[in-house]
């Protein structure tokens, strides 16, 4: 079983810049897809990004492309997101997640960490 815990969210401005950090408790943490998703208010939850267990494999949805970036550090069990040129739209509860195969669905996924809130204003 694999633990997750998210942490970097917190309140910005539109233009502005967070990085979410998702760090790992559990073993053969580089045999994971990392995947992260959000839950705007209201709405349903949302693929994000996802990065294989090496790195080879990552996706974004459109939404996201070319503001965020996704990446990961095997040695030091966390994966992170970089969020540039934030929007009010990408107000949400991020939420990472650990499955055994790169997909951008998050039925795909087993271990969920417990969220952080990104709110952005105008």
């Amino acid at each position: 079983q694999v633990q997750l815990v998210e942490s970097g969210g917190g309140s910005v401005q539109a233009g502005g810049s967070l990085r979410l950090s998702c760090a790992a408790s559990g073993r053969a943490f580089s045999t994971y897809t990392l995947g992260w998703f959000r839950q705007p208010p209201g709405k349903e939850r949302e693929f994000v990004a996802f990065i294989s267990g090496r790195g080879g494999n990552i996706d974004y949805a459109d939404s996201v492309k070319g503001r965020f970036t996704i990446s990961r550090d095997n040695a030091k069990n966390t994966a992170y997101l970089q969020m540039n040129d934030l929007e009010p739209e990408d107000t949400a509860v991020y939420y990472c997640a650990a499955g055994g195969i790169a997909r951008n669905t998050a039925r795909w996924y087993d271990y969920w960490g417990q969220g952080t809130q990104v709110t952005v204003s105008t």
